[in-house]
């Protein structure tokens, strides 16, 4: 399939964010191919992750290493006419971003009140380079000064709303929504990566999107600091969302 006749949305999100419920739900296409974080074994390959992340050897080697030509791939030829690749914001390491021009970008956050407690109970000891959201600021920055479009998504927001949220989405990138979006059916799909038995098992419990409920439970006092580092980049990148 020509590269012109194909939609390339590039999901760049932090970790806990409902990035893999939406990777599900645009899977339920039949338009649609899905990928599975292309880039993670590129960001264990060139970071100390590779000593915290469980899994990380499988990942590396059940993935392309260089960076490069994991692009090169996302830009290349397709089979269907639109593609969905799921990426985490942090794996962008030491990478011409110049291919952003030509995909569909989007910026998927969560209050960090909520992420953060998530991710801390598989990563000890977390850091703001961990999580995305100073990278989803820079990112928005270099966006907005390459006068690239893209795209704010608000994982509370979708869980709220989902129907209306997708098809506003939809609606915006040029696409029809599908109802098929809301609904799929519980367990693993062939695309999860290797690491999904470590951070999917409530995706693979769902048939759809979890209605949203808010937490509960108090925040951890030792992942206070790291709250106040994310808070001011949250509350600037979830003004642009879509509601």
């Amino acid at each position: 399939m020509k590269s012109r006749d194909i939609t390339r949305i590039c999901l760049w999100s932090g970790p806990r964010n409902i990035s893999t419920t939406l990777m599900y739900s645009f899977a339920q296409r039949a338009d649609t191919a899905v990928f599975d974080e292309p880039l993670y074994a590129h960001y264990l390959c060139n970071t100390n992750a590779d000593e915290y992340h469980p899994g990380a050897e499988d990942v590396i080697e059940s993935q392309e290493n260089d960076g490069k030509k994991v692009i090169d791939m996302m830009m290349g030829k397709q089979e269907k006419p639109v593609v969905f690749f799921k990426n985490m914001t942090h794996h962008l390491l030491k990478l011409d971003r110049s291919f952003m021009k030509d995909v569909v970008n989007i910026i998927l956050t969560r209050d960090p009140k909520e992420m953060i407690p998530s991710f801390a109970k598989v990563i000890d000891n977390p850091t703001i380079g961990d999580i995305g959201y100073e990278l989803h600021t820079e990112l928005i920055n270099y966006f907005e000064k390459e006068k690239i479009n893209y795209v704010v998504l608000d994982s509370k927001k979708i869980l709220l709303d989902p129907k209306k949220v997708l098809t506003e989405f939809c609606n915006k990138i040029g696409i029809e929504f599908q109802n098929d979006m809301l609904t799929w059916e519980a367990g693993s799909r062939k695309e999860d990566g290797s690491w999904a038995k470590y951070w999917y098992d409530n995706v693979h419990q769902s048939t759809g999107y979890i209605p949203y409920k808010p937490k509960t439970a108090p925040f951890p006092e030792k992942l206070i600091p790291l709250l106040n580092e994310c808070q001011p980049h949250y509350d600037r990148i979830v003004r642009k969302a879509l509601d």
